[in-house]
């Protein structure tokens, strides 16, 4: 695999970095000792095996990249989730579940899950809201105790994560499993491989002005020449969600539009997919006034990167010189990576 994965970089002119390829030894020994493992009764083993590997780190590293194509060259029954997605698949399933023991709940999704996957890959691990901390540790024991493989990108080291979150005294037993079954691993690189990739951004406009208004309308204008703006309404569990300015899959808000309201994931995973391009107008600095937002506007260009989606930007900021509510500092330096990425010409719009 250590070879295919050097071709891989040579064909992506990707640079190639030693300590991601100590990550990828890390992986195959990792694999390689579930496999033995196999023949062995997990009962005996259940408190040294390690079942997940928690690969975490700063802003574009390469974490994901090495990740994707680990798991691409596993020959294995698998799944690969953004964490957002997986957490709203195990709520809704709970929702639907016909018995009243929520535990039952816990171990029939598993048991449902195992049926189609003996490896899960979570990327873009992070804990934000009380309900899914309350739920983790169990939901994780259940799914080591059905032998489950699982595979974790993070910006986040294990014992940081919801570290100023509520109750967060109820979410240290989900910390000591994942510490027992995980081997955790660090990527320290001191690049940012997704702006070295970039010359300049040319989606991402600001400080907010009439001229800076200007340019980004001229843009939107050009790419939705000849199609018809029709609103487009989209419903998520009852609620509705009105996209005003859309043509034909290009779509333009306002940020308070967007993450001004109480929304979340499973809403934003919907925008996502009637999209195709999202111009967002008036994207505030933030602090810790405004943490609510900016805690919205994190999960929204998160699954919009993991949905490919381009999109232009006006802002109040510049994405070199930049402010953050104290809470979300470390997680807001990947939304400003992503934002680089999203709206650079390696992302190009499809009219």
């Amino acid at each position: 695999m250590k070879k295919k994965f050097l071709k891989f970089c040579s064909d992506q002119k990707f640079q190639q970095n030693k300590k991601q390829l100590d990550v990828l030894d890390s992986l195959i020994k990792f694999q390689d000792n579930n496999s033995i493992f196999k023949k062995i009764l997990f009962k005996f083993y259940k408190y040294e095996k390690k079942l997940g590997f928690y690969l975490h780190g700063g802003v574009g590293v390469g974490k994901t990249m090495i990740l994707n194509f680990f798991f691409d060259n596993l020959n294995i029954p698998k799944q690969r989730k953004h964490f957002n997605e997986f957490m709203i698949e195990f709520h809704e399933f709970r929702h639907n579940f016909k018995h009243h023991k929520k535990d039952s709940s816990i171990n029939s999704f598993v048991k449902n899950l195992k049926r189609k996957a003996n490896l899960i890959y979570l990327d873009e691990f992070q804990v934000t809201n009380i309900v899914d901390a309350m739920i983790l540790g169990k939901l994780f024991e259940a799914l080591f105790k059905e032998n489950i493989q699982i595979l974790i990108s993070s910006n986040i080291k294990i014992d940081d994560l919801y570290r100023d979150g509520l109750q967060r005294e109820q979410f240290i037993p989900f910390i000591n499993i994942i510490k027992i079954f995980c081997k955790e691993y660090e990527l320290i690189v001191n690049q940012d491989y997704r702006k070295s990739e970039i010359s300049k951004l040319e989606r991402f406009f600001y400080p907010i002005s009439d001229e800076v208004f200007f340019q980004a309308s001229s843009i939107f204008r050009e790419i939705s020449k000849g199609k018809t703006n029709k609103p487009k309404n989209i419903t998520v569990k009852g609620r509705n969600f009105v996209i005003k300015n859309y043509f034909e899959g290009l779509a333009r808000f306002n940020f308070n539009d967007l993450c001004g309201v109480p929304i979340g994931a499973e809403d934003y995973i919907k925008i996502a997919n009637n999209c195709n391009f999202i111009l967002i107008d008036n994207v505030p600095d933030f602090g810790d006034e405004n943490v609510d937002k900016q805690q919205r506007f994190i999960t929204l260009i998160d699954i919009l990167y993991e949905k490919k989606i381009p999109i232009m930007v006006t802002a109040n900021f510049n994405y070199k010189n930049f402010n953050s509510s104290t809470k979300l500092n470390n997680s807001y330096k990947r939304t400003i990576s992503r934002l680089f990425e999203l709206t650079s010409p390696k992302f190009t719009i499809n009219k």
